[in-house]
């Protein structure tokens, strides 16, 4: 039987209480206890009405609330946060200049301008647009010309360029997108999910800071017409600084937004509501729940082991796991809460193993909602052992196969 231990070494973290727990396979599980500053009971989350929403804290990426988190649905115009991504990640790179200018196609105008009637930054067809303006046109109205022009301009049709929109996606560790155009216009093909597009916006906001300050910009002239920007919750006192809302008959009304209190960001996604006003006072509900209820905790400080996987074939049997950064979960203020720490790896993992490799996953769950996932590396090198410790794990992962054969003929 193959054996995972967690464990929390030396003083543990306040309010964290200590435990050492063994399991079999390639899950273990550690039950811990996080007691809150203040006495009372967990507060619940508010009532909304939308059918697919998720709260996370960008810092730690604990999950506060979600529902439906993981159902793909129509993405409406929240697909350009997609879209910006790709952009922006060419302009910190250097491939692409905010000067650059890049030409409106007719098919741009006519699928994405003021002949559609869809949102739009009315550029003209065969003009020049610089990128610094087109970006700002795809961020604060919502413009689908611009986002097309800018897929146009960067990869020579949309078409191309949404081949870099799903390798982003796969880069993110998206599992519910699929992106087949850089505007969100209706297309039964295109899907993403809230907890999808979370992990979006919280990547424009760490690998592209300076850029993302575009999305709190209040307005934007162009073509002597002069365009608020749409996100709702920017005037609503929050402390909101981002991200945009889409809306199509199939998808219902969306909105992605982060807005940042005392330090701590929260990133909110609501998908599916019945009108604009519900989108808004959902995300808004949510907001100011997130920020009212949970406070940031330590579980592991960088360096710490949190566990030991399972060695085939080292020179020791196991490999201690830790994380390169610290290791933060939000939790109640109102009340005690239990959290349960999974790790999860494929194992035995084979040696050797190369300190800082990533060898597994933690997982901590709220109750039935995954709570947080962060990578666990190796904490130090362990070279192969010698060849009758090989000879006698591959003779112990033997013998372990077999039962687990015959148990499953017996149960199955």
């Amino acid at each position: 039987m193959r054996l995972l231990r967690i464990m929390f070494p030396g003083r543990s973290p306040a309010g964290v209480s200590t435990a050492t727990r063994w399991a079999a396979g390639s899950l273990a599980m550690l039950t811990f206890l996080i007691a809150s500053l203040l006495p009372g009971r967990a507060q619940t989350a508010p009532d909304i009405s939308s059918p697919q929403a998720i709260l996370l804290d960008f810092d730690s990426g604990s999950v506060l609330y979600e529902r439906a988190a993981d159902t793909p649905s129509p993405p409406a115009s929240i697909a350009k946060l997609m879209t910006m991504a790709v952009v922006f990640g060419e302009i910190d790179a250097g491939r692409l200049s905010q000067d650059t200018e890049f030409k409106v196609s007719e098919y741009a105008w006519r699928r994405g301008g003021a002949p559609s009637g869809g949102s739009t930054m009315f550029a003209a067809v065969n003009s020049t647009i610089k990128v610094s303006d087109l970006l700002r046109g795809a961020i604060i109205p919502s413009g689908n010309d611009a986002a097309i022009v800018l897929a146009e301009g960067i990869s020579g049709n949309e078409l191309a360029f949404t081949v870099r929109m799903n390798q982003e996606a796969k880069r993110l560790g998206l599992t519910g997108s699929v992106f087949v155009n850089s505007s969100g216009l209706a297309d039964p093909d295109q899907k993403t999910t809230p907890r999808d597009m979370a992990k979006i916006a919280g990547s424009i906001i760490r690998e592209h800071p300076d850029l993302y300050k575009i999305y709190s910009e209040p307005d934007f002239l162009w073509n002597k017409i002069r365009q608020n920007n749409r996100n709702p919750l920017l005037g609503m006192s929050l402390g909101a600084d981002g991200f945009m809302t889409g809306y199509e008959k199939d998808a219902g009304f969306n909105v992605v937004g982060s807005a940042i209190q005392n330090g701590q960001r929260l990133i909110v996604v609501i998908m599916g509501a019945k009108s604009e006003k519900e989108r808004a006072e959902d995300a808004r509900k949510l907001l100011e729940w997130g920020f009212r209820s949970f406070e940031s905790r330590t579980l592991f400080e960088p360096g710490q082991i949190v566990g030991e996987a399972t060695l085939y074939g080292g020179a020791r049997n196991g490999a201690p796991l830790t994380s390169d950064a610290p290791i933060r979960v939000l939790v109640s203020r109102m009340g005690d809460e239990k959290l349960v720490a999974r790790i999860r790896f494929e194992g035995p993992v084979p040696a050797p193993v190369k300190k800082g490799e990533e060898l597994a996953r933690l997982m901590v769950y709220r109750g039935d909602q995954l709570a947080l996932e962060t990578p666990l590396v190796a904490a130090e090198t362990v070279p192969a052992g010698p060849l009758w410790r090989r000879a006698m794990d591959g003779a112990y992962e033997l013998v372990v196969s077999l039962l687990r054969q015959g148990y499953a003929k017996l149960t199955g």
